[in-house]
């Protein structure tokens, strides 16, 4: 046993990474990539996901309990070889024109065409993927263009950006928050579900960059693919929806539909998501309060995972195609029916109770009075097309169906099983205290050290307020009263690794940002705290400007109830 570690190196240590996952540091990236397969080929029990990166392992688990256990177990773990292989070499055209290039420049001491000198003149090792589909992080073979990530991620940074943070380079395979710095643009496509292997660069691959050569390119009419690196997927919403239709028409398993008539600020479609592709870039996504995803499908008599539809805020209007049996949780909003027949009056249906929508009525959700998210459950469930095993949307890759938009159908699924329509039930939706301030419940790590006594009491000892910029990604935090940002006590990068559902990551910047349903698999930035998985539908349904306080998990309150927001972080 102690031959094969010494040749592929060692575990370092093991970090609790929220209640339900543990970051696995280790020595050498063979041994990152050694541990990923022992992983891969024996999994450990409750064992969802394992996420390599840079210099860990982010193992995911479908308990606590598992997690504690799973510690131990792989401590033991012989850690043997790392799988070998050269990979395909892959060359990407780069037009070298990238926001930060001069930034670059002046950060490594060379000048803008040196930059790309040392950028061209070196080939590129896919060393992992994350982050998003397709992104892969690729590991030179010199520090000639080591430079530090901005101090505040870009909100949005472009489909095919080229660009650097420590010593990897990385292509965006589709628009993205992003903290790296930009040196250029390509038009190679990095991801594309029409492929047999989605991914353009996988693990073990070699890439060279090539300076773009000028040519004629005629862009006019040509029609992008349905799945370019910058658009969702689908194209548009008439056109994933109408698909899943004639799909269900054909194999026949429609019932009915709903026609969108006017899908609000945005109105997703979402199951509980598709945990366990972190290692291709693919985050679980899935419906942001699945408390209350949950239960609109059970009102409805649905199985739990079955899809709904997310609106945000209200202002949904759908008619009615054949005659359904809906409910709407989450959010608080008024509901209103109006019925095909203009003789006859309007109807009120309460909310968290089942409801009927006959063949021709309009049901419309006013605008929300209380929380961000309401849910729309119909029986039978959206029969959208699955994409990778999952019907949700997730606005971080682009993969599923794209946001509805007027005009739109939603196709209805057949009732499954012996599933009854339920009664009417509490409100899961938390409401806010007299105070004002939603408080959140948090668990220290993995990198609370990068901050100390001083960043945690920075952390849980002041009010947050939630940010315009907020999104299914994340929740960005912004200073409330005067506060002080995050302090770290530590300078200097930190390599990307895994990140969960929950995390609190902290940017140079010192203004945490809360990691949602659609975050991306891996992060750059250390993550400080983890918010319990019991409280992410609560976050979830903070509107902008709410104010946030964060409070250490009790220890002696149990918190390994089964429940499958632990599945998907």
């Amino acid at each position: 046993m102690a031959a094969p570690i010494r040749e592929t190196g060692t575990i370092t240590a093991i970090r609790p990474a929220g209640t339900r996952a543990l970051l696995v540091e280790l020595s050498t990236l063979e041994a990152v990539l050694a541990l990923a397969a022992r992983l891969a080929e024996s999994p450990l029990p409750g064992q969802l996901d394992a996420l390599s990166a840079a210099a860990t392992v982010l193992v995911k688990f479908d308990s606590p309990n598992a997690a504690r256990k799973a510690a131990a177990a792989i401590r033991a773990l012989d850690l043997g070889t790392a799988p070998t292989g050269t990979g395909r070499l892959v060359e990407v055209e780069v037009n070298y024109d990238g926001a930060d290039l001069a930034e670059v420049a002046a950060l490594t001491g060379l000048s803008p065409e040196g930059v790309i000198a040392a950028h061209t003149g070196q080939t590129w090792r896919a060393a992992f993927g994350g982050f998003a589909p397709g992104f892969a992080y690729l590991l030179g073979e010199n520090t000639a263009l080591h430079v530090p990530r901005r101090s505040t991620p870009r909100t949005a940074v472009p489909a095919g950006a080229v660009a650097l943070a420590g010593d990897y380079s990385a292509v965006y395979p589709r628009q993205s928050p992003g903290g790296w710095q930009l040196i250029g643009h390509t038009d190679a496509l990095l991801w594309s579900l029409e492929r047999e292997s989605p991914a353009l660069i996988r693990p073990q691959d070699r890439v060279r960059f090539i300076p773009a050569r000028p040519a004629l390119r005629l862009h006019a009419g040509t029609t992008p693919s349905k799945h370019d690196a910058g658009t969702s997927p689908a194209g548009t919403a008439e056109a994933m929806v109408g698909t899943a239709e004639a799909t269900a028409e054909a194999t026949g398993q429609q019932a009915g539909s709903l026609l969108v008539v006017c899908a609000g600020l945005q109105s997703l479609i979402q199951d509980l998501g598709r945990p366990g592709l972190g290692d291709l870039g693919v985050s679980a996504a899935g419906a942001a309060d699945p408390s209350a995803a949950r239960q609109a499908n059970r009102l409805v008599g649905n199985q739990a995972g079955d899809a709904v539809v997310e609106n945000l805020l209200g202002s949904l209007v759908l008619r009615a195609e054949s005659d359904q049996v809906l409910a709407v949780t989450g959010a608080r909003t008024a509901l209103r029916i109006t019925p095909a027949d203009p003789s006859r009056s309007e109807r009120h249906p309460a909310q968290d109770a089942p409801f009927a929508l006959l063949d021709g009525e309009t049901l419309t959700l006013d605008p929300a009075t209380e929380g961000l998210r309401c849910y729309l459950g119909v029986r039978g469930g959206a029969a959208v097309a699955k994409v990778m095993g999952s019907r949700s949307t997730d606005l971080m890759s682009g993969i599923g169906p794209a946001p509805l938009a007027p005009g739109s159908r939603i196709p209805v699924g057949p009732v499954r099983g012996a599933h009854v329509v339920g009664s009417p039930e509490p409100s899961t939706l938390r409401p806010l205290p007299a105070s004002g301030t939603a408080t959140l419940r948090i668990t220290p790590g993995p990198r609370d050290d990068w901050f100390g006594g001083a960043g945690m009491a920075a952390l849980a000892g002041q009010d947050w307020l939630v940010g315009a910029a907020s999104n299914r990604i994340g929740i960005r935090l912004e200073l409330a009263d005067g506060g002080m940002p995050v302090p770290r006590l530590r300078d200097g990068e930190l390599a990307s690794e895994g990140v969960v559902w929950g995390a609190l990551q902290v940017p140079p910047s010192g203004l945490p940002v809360l990691f949602l349903a659609d975050h991306p698999v891996t992060g750059g930035y250390p993550v400080i705290a983890a918010v319990v998985p019991e409280d992410l539908s609560a976050a979830a349904q903070l509107p902008p400007g709410t104010r946030v306080r964060f409070v250490p998990a009790n220890p002696a309150t149990p918190t390994d109830t089964p429940s499958h927001q632990g599945t998907r972080s």
